[in-house]
């Protein structure tokens, strides 16, 4: 008698175990049919199809990431000491390089040089340079090429007796 109590609830359980699954697949192909349809009206009915225009996609570029001094001064010869580097919005005013105490990453550390505004130095001490981590950082090209040229020294022109 247990016997048959125990297989009339299995039979029961595997009923309702089998419309659960039946509903849950309905439902799941209701749903899709339903998602397919929203889709499909989307699609028709948007301002501007994806395939139609994909430069706008593309176009969206990153914007260009900035460099800090450390990798600005990465691309110069003996780390950048020696040449000038200043912030993009400072006007006139750039450090020449004098040290650099780089951190193992080779992106962070500190660095020391004396001030040049507008092309002379405004002090005779180096200086530790602040904001060396900030991405706004430019090399200045064409200071350290006429720092050489004006430090070499010019021959005397010879005076001729007459």
């Amino acid at each position: 008698m247990n016997n048959i109590v125990d297989n009339k609830n299995q039979n029961q359980r595997e009923r309702s175990g089998r419309r659960h699954h039946l509903k849950m697949a309905t439902r799941s192909v209701g749903n899709s049919w339903k998602q397919l349809s929203f889709n499909l009206i989307k699609r028709t009915f948007s301002t501007c199809s994806p395939g139609s225009n994909p430069s706008t996609t593309v176009s969206k570029s990153k914007r260009k990431k900035k460099k800090n001094l450390f990798e600005v001064a990465h691309f110069l010869p003996n780390w950048g000491i020696g040449f000038h580097m200043a912030k993009t919005h400072w006007s006139g005013v750039a450090y020449q390089i004098t040290k650099i105490n780089l951190y193992k990453d080779g992106k962070h550390g500190k660095a020391w040089g004396i001030v040049h505004k507008d092309g002379v130095p405004a002090a005779d001490a180096p200086k530790k340079i602040s904001g060396v981590h900030k991405r706004c950082w430019k090399y200045i090209p064409n200071s350290k090429k006429t720092e050489q040229i004006t430090s070499l020294p010019q021959p005397e022109p010879e005076v001729q007796a007459t």
